[in-house]
């Protein structure tokens, strides 16, 4: 095996994918990947704080639809594919102490401890291949680039030292096609579903919509079209950062983690 890039892990069904990730031979982002199969958000952090972050995703469902979660120790996702392990099988991961960015790595192995408790967060990048086979166009995927996420005014519901705001992702679509875009969408609720907001991005206290807090920066949308906000898992991430949890892991934003379970299969929890 040898590395590959995005467009030879395009042709690679969702058990090939993660055969890559864990060798490391695919550290790239994952929109576009793995068609028909869920991906997720992941966030682990120790067990003391777990049930105040369980009910935050409960209370923030929109943006935090948990789809499975670990036993204390065991790194394993038994809900969502064969020997998932979410040590090894995320493309790149972000590693936070104190609620600050220590380093990122392609592997936790030697982060993990036997007092962590693992969440998988549905993520809007499922409904996407759905979108594409209805002939919506999606400029990160077109353009090989990261779909571009915002922090909003949008306040969450608190649950112990987790609050902050929502995070949205944003695409832009023509405004002729809303009907078909929320139609869709709204099918994924462990996907975030419909989109949260479609206009304006000052109405939800984007200021700069050419400077995301995470992803590339989009284009300026032309005359005849809108942008479309949907819920995004890195919300749970920035409420953990702001929390300022001694230690914690998520994901890097745009690098899931591919399981083997359909896109349109409910497995909230």
């Amino acid at each position: 095996m040898e590395i590959i890039n995005f467009d030879k892990a395009k042709n690679l069904n969702s058990s090939e994918i993660r055969d890559y990730i864990r060798k490391e031979l695919y550290a790239g982002h994952t929109a576009g990947l793995a068609k028909n199969k869920l991906q997720t958000n992941i966030v682990v952090l120790p067990n003391q704080f777990s049930d105040h972050f369980l009910n935050f995703c409960h209370l923030n469902k929109k943006a935090c639809p948990i789809v499975d979660k670990t036993k204390v120790g065991d790194p394993f996702f038994h809900n969502l594919g064969r020997d998932i392990d979410v040590r090894l099988d995320v493309p790149r991961y972000n590693i936070y102490k104190n609620g600050k960015l220590l380093n990122t790595t392609k592997n936790i192995k030697d982060y993990w401890e036997d007092t962590f408790v693992a969440f998988a967060i549905g993520c809007s990048f499922t409904f996407e291949h759905e979108l594409l086979r209805n002939n919506l166009e999606l400029d990160h995927i077109k353009n090989n680039k990261i779909v571009p996420m915002y922090k909003t005014n949008i306040k969450n519901k608190r649950s112990g030292v987790f609050a902050s705001e929502m995070v949205t992702s944003m695409r832009i679509f023509k405004k002729s096609e809303a009907k078909k875009v929320i139609t869709i969408s709204k099918k994924y609720s462990q996907a975030h579903g419909e989109p949260v907001h479609v206009g304006s991005p000052e109405r939800i206290g984007i200021n700069n919509i050419l400077k995301p807090n995470w992803g590339d920066p989009p284009r300026v949308k032309k005359s005849d079209e809108d942008y479309y906000f949907w819920a995004c898992g890195v919300t749970p991430q920035n409420a953990v950062m702001e929390a300022k949890l001694p230690f914690c892991i998520t994901h890097t934003p745009g690098h899931m983690l591919i399981t083997d379970t359909a896109e349109n299969k409910i497995l909230l929890t």
